[in-house]
């Protein structure tokens, strides 16, 4: 009964419109009171607890510095001389712009892991050249959107991190080195989709008369955005660092080529993007902590088994379940945003998931990659509406040209179901 309640709650006021975080902590604390109101109010000292809980776990600490790196290469121009440098290396030509577009997104992913941060980074600096060459305002934004996706599963990831607080014995680095194929394989199933349908559709006539920039110029003067990914992932990897220490790196790191290097930022930025940063981590913290009472009100309630036990014993088999679970994020990502997703869905599958003994970072992988399209999908699609606002474009504008990139990301999710090592080969080879 107070399990019905508790979902019948939380649906009810996230469809009035209450956010999703508070729609967790409101069903998950009327929960908890419903079912200790033999002991009074004692048995609500498990809200404060459980919120408490829900964000005092030490990788969580790499979460608003890594939101503040994105932020901070946002503003030091990297972005700008990146698309400089991937327009020498690859040329001008129908179709390039979109690969360009994609190739950076994917490269900044490398930095910050915020797909949001990408599209509205990669999009003021691509979108205003898109349009010179001759591409539509709608195809432009589904391009961007689409490729601002690739963030959070190329390292140094957000989604990663929160993974790897709800699931025991899924390390961040780990995830991280699992990411990075997926993360090159949903690149590439973008790119082949945009190419084809940016020359199917006569799409950038003018781009082959704009200028191509000097290979070497680019090349030194995108040199300390390069190395970023470098510097981040490579202490990680010889162990001067762990994720969390290398994301503060990272922020001094991003400080140092923004005011010395690129001397694109002044003080004054520097305390708009500490104050943005602060803003968009505790809105994310809260969520998690939020989260976290519901996640308590599952567990006290005893929900979670009865409903494992009758989804691991239909009649469908280990594939048709995972099936299943795919097909229903894929629904969900429409609908919430990505963390949102993990921190309702990842306590409810974690039985399953070890009932079926699957991986847990494959899995982390699999899951990520459905966020990863759940935003570009709509009609609520986080990187969409970033890169439809900056292109001045309505949101159903972007759908024919949205559904053969998320066809190419469905192969890739396909792919990495037939194909675990896809995602396990890097990690095992580096010792993960």
């Amino acid at each position: 009964m107070i399990g019905a309640l508790l979902f019948t709650l939380f649906i009810v006021t996230v469809l009035l419109g209450v956010p999703v975080g508070a729609a967790l902590g409101l069903a998950g604390a009327v929960a908890i009171a419903l079912a200790n109101l033999d002991v009074q109010w004692f048995g609500l000292l498990a809200v404060p607890q459980n919120l408490y809980a829900g964000i005092g776990k030490y990788p969580l600490l790499a979460l608003p510095m890594f939101i503040l790196v994105g932020a901070i290469f946002e503003r030091s121009g990297v972005a700008g001389r990146l698309v400089k440098f991937a327009t020498a290396l690859v040329g001008r030509g129908p179709g390039m712009l979109p690969m360009i577009a994609i190739m950076v997104a994917m490269f900044m992913g490398g930095i910050s892991g915020s797909g949001p941060a990408t599209a509205a980074a990669v999009g003021g600096v691509m979108l205003g050249a898109m349009s010179r060459a001759g591409y539509p305002g709608a195809f432009s934004a589904s391009v961007i959107g689409a490729a601002a996706a690739t963030d959070i599963l190329i390292p140094p990831s957000i989604a990663f991190i929160v993974y790897s607080v709800l699931v025991p014995g899924a390390s961040v680095p780990a995830l991280f080195a699992a990411g990075l194929v997926p993360g090159l394989l949903v690149g590439i199933a973008l790119i082949v989709p945009s190419v084809w349908m940016a020359r199917r559709h006569g799409m950038g006539a003018n781009e082959a008369d704009l200028p191509r920039p000097p290979f070497w110029r680019s090349l030194r003067e995108a040199s300390w955005g390069l190395l970023a990914p470098v510097v981040i992932l490579g202490g990680m990897r010889i162990g001067i660092f762990t994720p969390t220490e290398a994301a503060v790196v990272a922020v001094f790191y991003g400080l140092f080529v923004g005011i010395a290097v690129h001397r694109t930022m002044k003080l004054r930025d520097v305390f708009d993007v500490l104050r943005e940063s602060g803003e968009l981590s505790a809105v994310i913290l809260i969520i998690v902590g939020l989260a976290g009472i519901f996640a308590y009100s599952l567990s006290t309630l005893s929900i979670i088994d009865p409903l494992t036990n009758a989804i691991v014993h239909w009649p469908i088999g280990e594939y048709g379940v995972l099936a299943l679970i795919v097909v229903l994020l894929a629904f969900m990502g429409m609908f919430l945003d990505g963390i949102s997703i993990f921190l309702i869905f990842v306590p409810l599958l974690w039985p399953i998931i070890s009932h079926f003994q699957w991986d847990t970072v494959w899995f982390g992988v699999l899951l990520t990659l459905m966020v990863a399209m759940g935003q570009f999908t709509p009609p609520l699609a986080v990187n969409l509406m970033v890169s439809c606002r900056l292109a001045g474009v309505g949101l159903e504008s972007t759908v024919r040209w949205v559904m053969p990139l998320v066809f190419g990301l469905a192969l890739v999710v396909i792919a990495v179901i037939a194909w675990p090592q896809l995602a396990l080969w890097l990690p095992a080879y580096l010792g993960f």
